[in-house]
């Protein structure tokens, strides 16, 4: 399985093109497309056969996928939470030894196009298509209207070649987005941790909280998320990894509305251990490591303060464990 680290990524030859358009290579290619949100195992599996099949057929692997997420922009209500970030999937796709990724904006135009225009126009004109790698279950083309077995009719008629990922490959792995986000939403992070194949993470930055830790002698760095689509664990307090300074550090994070000090809204802080360094106005990573407990109201203060001490040697006992 392909490695995905946030913290320790090799950058790879990897050319990064902002929309099909841009894209252009002499050399034929294999493709494979999809949102890829999470780059899960499910996802690393066809990527790994992506890049198998281009070595053998010599030509250069292409994955296409896209600004926004689909759904957000063909049902504007809709409430999908995303596993990764642009920049995220970008970072996580560096790792993977692939030539080519097109990060192609969605738009209604786009999903308007009908099945034989994509394969025409984009997979045959623009990428030179010589195979393309693709999810038995993948549907295409305007409405969606489009499954595998047209894309092998446009295959024998356009010259190229169609290999179907079945459902006993991806069941090997059985993941999807979808339960990694319920994993999540229900506190699961080591669930949603086996399926994504590497620690779940976010970034943000660190920014002036009521500084109330201070007063009890655990000082925390308040991350404010600036994606809203970014999938926040569900409340509660977490072990989490950062590498601040070029060191890995573990830490308590608590996300939730501090009931214990009457708070009102949803707040995410961390209290690092064995560190003591301003981190004011820095983006940081968080990787979510595992739950400990449900946000919790307590008497007082001093209740808050012991509970987290057993929290910080709770966290402490998983990380050794590890």
């Amino acid at each position: 399985m392909i490695n995905l680290n946030l913290h320790f990524q090799k950058k790879q030859t990897l050319t990064i093109f902002n929309s099909i358009n841009e894209f252009f290579s002499t050399s034929q290619t294999v493709v494979t497309l999809g949102t890829f949100d999470g780059v899960h195992r499910g996802h690393q599996k066809i990527i790994e056969r992506l890049i198998a099949e281009s070595k053998k057929m010599n030509c250069q692997s292409l994955l296409l996928t896209f600004l926004q997420h689909p759904r957000t922009v063909l049902h504007q209500n809709s409430d999908v939470k995303l596993l990764s970030t642009n920049s995220e999937k970008e970072a996580l796709l560096l790792n993977c030894g692939l030539d080519n990724l097109v990060v192609h904006p969605f738009s209604e135009a786009f999903a308007s196009l009908s099945a034989e225009d994509f394969v025409s126009e984009i997979l045959v004109k623009k990428f030179n298509i010589a195979k393309i790698i693709i999810g038995h279950d993948h549907r295409f083309g305007n409405n969606r209207s489009a499954d595998i077995n047209d894309l092998i009719d446009f295959g024998q008629k356009y010259g190229f070649e169609v290999a179907q990922i079945s459902a006993q490959e991806i069941a090997a792995v059985s993941v999807s987005s979808t339960k990694i986000r319920n994993a999540l939403q229900e506190g699961n992070i080591l669930m949603a941790n086996e399926f994504l194949g590497y620690d779940y993470a976010f970034s943000g930055k660190v920014v002036m909280g009521k500084q109330l830790g201070r007063t009890i002698g655990i000082p925390t760095a308040n991350i404010e998320v600036d994606n809203i689509l970014k999938l926040i664990p569900k409340m509660g307090v977490y072990v989490v990894e950062s590498l601040l300074n070029k060191k890995i550090v573990f830490g308590v994070m608590n996300i939730g509305n501090r009931p214990t000090v009457y708070g009102k809204n949803q707040t995410i802080e961390v209290h690092f251990l064995d560190f003591d360094a301003n981190l004011y106005e820095k983006t940081i990573t968080i990787k979510v490591l595992q739950q400990l407990r449900d946000e919790k109201k307590f008497d007082s203060l001093h209740d808050l303060k012991l509970q987290i001490q057993i929290d910080k040697e709770n966290a402490m006992l998983f990380v050794r464990s590890r």
